[in-house]
């Protein structure tokens, strides 16, 4: 049995420990404001989700995770009913908004809180979110409610807001009430009639954070704001923080991905596992071989075969496969008929060869003269091995084979 790896071994050694002490690490408090409804930490919204409920007199507030439009076309909500918005930017489409807009003109209500809006709601809706300068950045800036039953003697404040965000009414004279003011007059909360239903528009998301929602001096501004909305059936978007999959839904990996240690650890294993592949892959693959090419053995076989007819000195069969040979290569380089050997095809030979007429006659004329004899001897085959030669040097025409044969005779 192949023992593991043992580089491998101690790299995912290595990784199990660094993920397992992350994940034990005493947390640092998160500061972000995420206005999730399933977080715990301070800026986040849970609290004030379990709190709603009692707040509009329902046993409990449905969690929204489509998009607006999906919501309102494919489920089926009560005759009236509340949509609350609670996040750092209401960033929805046209299709969203069209939809929206015709289920609150039928007598439901939006709440939205949130620091910015699209440009497209605000001219509907007749109202505007724009910033104060930097200069006037203060996150001392107190609220409160115009209301006098919500109204406290110190009004509230958002220390994680710079107080520059607020909203103003670009209509004269419109129904838009406001409920609720920061200590410069400026609106931070209105109340917007829109055919038989509301929206309300918060300008100030923090408050219904964890932190506020819970800290006793700050506990009634986010309460306050809520018990404007009538009770009935009510749903919490969170559809534009978490998107579609609720935690049940989520994949493995996307579990992974969302918990800062175990992101860690999963991109440390994958980029690990790619540099082991990398560099210890090289080491241990074994040697390929060289491939050599195929070598020509025509030479080596024609030696071998000579060296054979050499030793049995069959001289006889050798110069009569030398004839049959050297014919045969006449037949197929200059298209002759090579069945008699006479003076028409020593006329054609000298013509297509090129060869001085008296060469190929005395060549010709060797190789009859080894045709008629009964047997041939050393001297003869070397006669006619000497006159092919000639004729081949003269027509320019190497033979490798017959080289080879001459080297043993």
């Amino acid at each position: 049995m192949k023992k593991p790896n043992k580089y491998l071994l101690i790299l995912l050694g290595m990784v199990v420990v660094y993920t397992l002490m992350e994940y034990f690490r005493p947390k640092t408090i998160n500061w972000d404001a995420t206005y999730r409804n399933t977080d715990t930490q301070p800026l986040g919204s849970k609290a004030m989700f379990e709190l709603l409920p009692a707040l509009v007199k329902q046993p409990a507030v449905t969690n929204v995770r489509k998009p607006i439009y999906n919501q309102l076309t494919e489920e089926t909500l009560p005759a009236n009913s509340n949509y609350l918005f609670v996040q750092g930017d209401f960033d929805i489409d046209d299709l969203d908004q069209t939809k929206l807009l015709a289920w609150v003109k039928r007598g439901n209500t939006a709440f939205i809180s949130a620091y910015s809006f699209p440009d497209t709601l605000e001219k509907v809706l007749h109202f505007r979110a724009p910033l104060s300068p930097f200069s006037l950045a203060d996150s001392t800036l107190r609220t409160n409610f115009v209301n006098p039953a919500l109204r406290t003697p110190n009004g509230y404040n958002v220390r994680h807001d710079d107080g520059r965000n607020y909203l103003q009414v670009t209509q004269p004279n419109s129904p838009i009430r406001v409920l609720a003011r920061n200590a410069r007059q400026q609106a931070i909360f209105l109340r917007i009639p829109y055919g038989k239903g509301t929206f309300f528009i918060h300008n100030l998301p923090l408050a219904f954070t964890n932190y506020y929602a819970l800290d006793s001096a700050t506990t009634t501004q986010a309460t306050g704001a809520l018990s404007y909305l009538p009770a009935r059936p009510t749903y919490w978007d969170e559809y534009q923080k978490q998107g579609r999959f609720s935690a049940e839904e989520q994949s493995l990996l996307r579990y992974v991905l969302k918990q800062p240690a175990l992101t860690w650890g999963y991109y440390i294993l994958v980029w690990s596992l790619l540099l082991y592949a990398i560099f210890a892959g090289k080491r241990t693959q074994r040697i390929i071989p060289v491939a050599e090419p195929l070598k020509n053995t025509t030479l080596d076989f024609v030696q071998t075969v000579g060296r054979v007819y050499f030793q049995q000195g069959n001289h006889d069969n050798v110069a009569r496969k030398q004839i049959r040979y050297f014919l045969a290569r006449l037949r197929e380089r200059y298209a002759l008929d090579t069945s008699t050997l006479d003076n028409e095809l020593t006329d054609t030979l000298t013509r297509k060869s090129g060869v001085d007429a008296q060469v190929v006659a005395q060549l010709v004329l060797i190789l009859n003269q080894a045709n008629r004899a009964i047997g041939l001897n050393e001297a003869d085959l070397i006669t006619i091995n000497a006159a092919i030669e000639k004729f081949q040097a003269a027509a320019g025409g190497g033979a490798t084979v017959r080289r080879a044969l001459t080297t043993y005779y």
